[in-house]
């Protein structure tokens, strides 16, 4: 697999039904039905640090920052209304950013396509 968190992001994202890849705000964003469910960063807050911002559940973002805020972040702009920000640098839990993406393109998808993923 790619060693480019992009890129890896990119595999991840466009799996899901209906998904595409849409450049906004000169940044790679990720959408269903033009929806957005997850966005690419390139620098985060001036720390010269890689990202993905993505739709949380309710408490998760509370819970995930607190927890490890070396990995996780509130992004600016959406952090607000529970966006999760996910560092893609140095050891990342591919695992983890698919999961947090999925949720985030659930929460996102209307129901019919996000039925789709069980399938």
């Amino acid at each position: 697999m790619s060693q480019d968190p992009l890129e890896r992001l990119r595999k991840i994202c466009l799996a899901l039904p209906e998904s595409t890849e849409k450049e906004t705000w000169e940044t790679p964003t990720f959408r269903v039905r033009n929806k957005l469910f997850a966005m690419f960063r390139a620098e985060q807050r001036g720390e010269g640090r890689i990202g993905v911002w993505c739709k949380g559940a309710p408490g998760a973002q509370d819970v995930l920052v607190g927890a490890d805020p070396e990995r996780f972040f509130v992004p600016p702009y959406v952090g607000r209304n529970g966006w999760i920000g996910i560092y893609l640098d140095d050891g990342v839990d591919w695992k983890a950013v698919a999961a947090l993406v999925t949720d985030s393109f659930v929460m996102t998808a209307p129901k019919k396509v996000a039925a789709l993923l069980d399938q």
